[in-house]
């Protein structure tokens, strides 16, 4: 059986190519692993950023958090309860 084999130059070249290839696809996985750690981070950062009020330019004519909790407490205070009817479905029968 005979079995054609490219050049020698031709063969190392197809091997340094494959070599480049490898050392790019290691390169970029190593980016990857790195973005997705830094994603998670990002997740964490962000909601830190947002209960220290730090995501949106604050305006000083907004009330404060805890006058308008104490304001919606009221107003429910102040709303008539719902009445509690009989559950279960209404009769069919007359």
């Amino acid at each position: 059986m005979h079995i054609c084999l490219a050049p020698l130059e031709e063969q190392y070249e197809i091997v340094r190519r494959i070599e480049t290839a490898f050392a790019r696809i290691d390169r970029l996985a190593t980016e990857a692993k790195r973005a997705l750690t830094l994603v998670g981070k990002l997740d964490e950062a962000i909601l830190a950023k947002a209960f220290r009020g730090e995501l949106v330019p604050q305006d000083e004519s907004d009330e404060p958090a805890s006058v308008l909790l104490e304001r919606i407490r009221a107003e429910q205070a102040l709303a008539p309860k719902p009445k509690r009817g009989r559950g279960g479905k209404p009769s069919l029968v007359s």
